[in-house]
C-alpha cells in the first residue's frame, strides 16, 4: 500500500514546495492581468481601465464560487488519499467534477440574464458601464471552463503534484500574454481582444489540467447514480460552506468598489490598478492557501494531528516573511508602478498610500486564508464561513463606511485593512485551538 505524500517529510518542505509551485503559476495568471491593464491604460481611455475593474469584480463571484467546488473536491479527495482509498478518492473526484461543472454553468446562465442590473449596482455607469458589458458579456460563457479547469488543478494538487497543477496555470498564462498584443493592438480589437485572449487561454488550463487528472493520476472512476447521490452528500457538506465562505470576500469587495466610485474614476482606476498587482505580489499568498490544504487533510486522514498543527505553524510563519518582505518591495516599486501604470493624480494618490503604508496588513489577509483552508480540510467548513462573513458584514463594511466618510478614497483602504486585522487574528487563533482539540480527541 502506497503511503500518501504529505504524511511522511517535513511538513515545512511541503508548505514550500506546494506553495512555491502554485505561486509561479499565479503570478503568471496574475501577471497577464497586470499586463492586459497596462495595455488596455495604452489606449488613453480612462474608462476603459475602470470597466475592466466593474466587470472583474462581478466576475470575482463566479470565480470565488468556484474556489469553494474545487475546495471541495481536493479537501475530500486528499482526505481519502491520506487513509488510503484511491478508490474512493476517484469516485468523489468524478461526482465532484459533475457537480461543478453544473453549478457553473448555472451561475454563469444567472448572471448573463441580469449583467447590465449587476455592474449598475456595483456603480458602473455611461461609457463606463458599455465598456464592462462588453468585456463581461465575451468572458462569461468561458466560466465553465475554468471552473472546471480549476478543479481539475486541484485534483492533481490533492494527490500531492504540485509541478502539474504548476503546468496548466503556466499554459493558461503563456497563451494569454501571447495573445494579448497581438489581439488589442495587431487586431485592433482593444477590450474585446484582451477578453479573448483570457477565453483561449482558459481552454489551455483545462486541457492541460485534464491531461494530469485523467492520464497521469488515472483518478476518476465511472461512477454509477446512486455512487453520486452518496458522493453529494459529501461533497455539498463542504462544497456550500466553501462557496458562501468565498462570496463573502466579493460581497465585501463589491462594496468598497461601489464605496470607491463615489469619489469618480480616477478613484476606481487607482483600485483597479491596486487589484491588478496585488494578486502578482501576494500571489505566494494565495497559493499557500491552497498549497496547505492537501497537507492538512492527507495528514488528518491518516490521524497525524502533530504534522498538522506543525504545518499550520509553518503556514503562518512563511506567510509573516513573505509579506513583509513584499512591502519592502513595493514601497521602493511606488513610483515605478506610477509611471508605468498611465495613472490619473487620483490614482497615483491611492497606489502611493497603499504600498508606503497599508501593504503590511496582508499579513492577517494571509492569517485568515491559511485558517479558513485549516477548516475546509478538518471538516469545520461552516468556521470558514463565519470568519469570513464576520470580516465581511462586521469588519468591512463598516470600517469602509466610516473610513470613506472621515479619510475618503484613503480611508475606504483603511477600513479594509483594519477588518483585516481583527479577523485574521481572531481566525488565527481559533484554528490553532481547533488542531488541538482534535489531537486530544484522536488519542482519547
Amino acid at each position: 500500500m502506497t503511503q500518501a505524500v504529505f504524511t511522511r517529510g517535513s511538513t515545512m518542505r511541503h508548505v514550500l514546495v506546494m506553495t512555491g509551485a502554485s505561486a509561479v503559476g499565479l503570478i503568471a495568471m496574475f501577471g497577464v492581468d497586470m499586463v492586459d491593464m497596462y495595455f488596455l491604460a495604452l489606449l488613453g481611455e480612462q474608462e476603459l481601465v475602470a470597466a475592466v475593474g466593474f466587470a472583474g469584480a462581478l466576475l470575482y463571484f463566479l470565480i470565488a464560487a468556484s474556489i469553494g467546488l474545487q475546495i471541495a473536491l481536493g479537501a475530500l479527495v486528499a482526505r481519502a488519499e491520506g487513509a488510503h482509498r484511491r478508490d474512493l478518492a476517484g469516485q468523489l473526484c468524478t461526482s465532484a467534477l459533475i457537480f461543478n461543472s453544473s453549478i457553473a454553468v448555472l451561475l454563469s446562465l444567472v448572471v448573463w440574464f441580469y449583467l447590465r442590473e449587476l455592474l449598475v449596482l456595483l456603480g458602473a455607469s455611461g461609457a463606463t458601464l458599455e465598456s464592462a458589458l462588453i468585456y463581461a458579456s465575451i468572458l462569461l460563457p468561458s466560466m465553465p471552463v475554468l471552473v472546471l479547469g480549476m478543479s481539475a488543478a486541484a485534483g492533481v494538487r490533492a494527490m500531492g503534484d504540485a509541478r502539474r497543477s504548476m503546468w496548466a496555470t503556466l499554459a493558461g498564462s503563456a497563451v494569454n500574454g501571447l495573445l494579448d498584443p497581438l489581439f488589442i493592438f495587431t487586431f485592433g480589437w482593444g477590450l474585446e481582444g484582451a477578453a479573448l485572449s483570457s477565453v483561449v487561454a482558459r481552454f489551455a488550463v483545462l486541457g492541460i489540467a485534464w491531461h494530469a487528472l485523467f492520464r497521469v493520476h488515472k483518478l476518476p472512476q465511472k461512477i454509477s447514480i446512486k455512487d453520486f447521490e452518496t458522493n453529494l452528500k459529501s461533497i455539498l457538506h463542504i462544497a456550500v460552506p466553501a462557496m458562501l465562505t468565498n462570496l463573502a470576500t466579493p460581497i465585501g469587495a463589491s462594496f468598497v468598489l461601489r464605496t470607491m466610485a463615489q469619489f469618480g474614476d480616477a478613484a476606481v482606476a487607482g483600485a483597479a490598478i491596486l487589484g491588478r498587482i496585488n494578486p502578482v505580489a501576494f500571489a505566494a499568498i494565495f497559493s499557500l492557501s491552497g498549497a496547505v490544504g492537501p497537507i492538512i487533510a492527507q495528514n488528518a486522514g491518516a490521524g497525524y494531528y502533530h504534522r498538522v498543527r506543525l504545518a499550520l505553524a509553518n503556514a503562518m510563519a512563511f506567510n509573516a516573511v513573505y509579506v513583509m518582505l513584499m512591502w519592502l518591495i513595493l514601497w521602493l516599486s511606488a513610483d515605478f508602478i506610477v509611471r508605468h501604470s498611465s495613472a490619473s493624480p487620483g490614482a497615483a494618490d491611492l497606489i502611493l498610500f497603499y504600498t508606503h503604508w497599508l501593504v503590511w496588513s496582508y499579513v492577517f489577509h494571509g492569517s485568515l486564508f491559511i485558517a479558513n483552508a485549516s477548516f475546509n480540510n478538518l471538516h469545520r467548513p461552516r468556521w470558514a464561513t463565519t470568519f469570513n462573513f464576520g470580516r465581511t458584514l462586521l469588519g468591512t463594511i463598516p470600517a469602509v463606511y466610516f473610513g470613506a466618510q472621515w479619510y475618503g478614497a484613503r480611508g475606504v483602504m483603511i477600513g479594509e485593512a483594519v477588518s483585516s486585522i481583527l479577523f485574521g487574528l481572531l481566525a488565527a487563533s481559533a484554528a490553532f485551538a481547533l488542531v488541538r482539540r482534535l489531537d486530544k480527541e484522536h488519542r482519547a
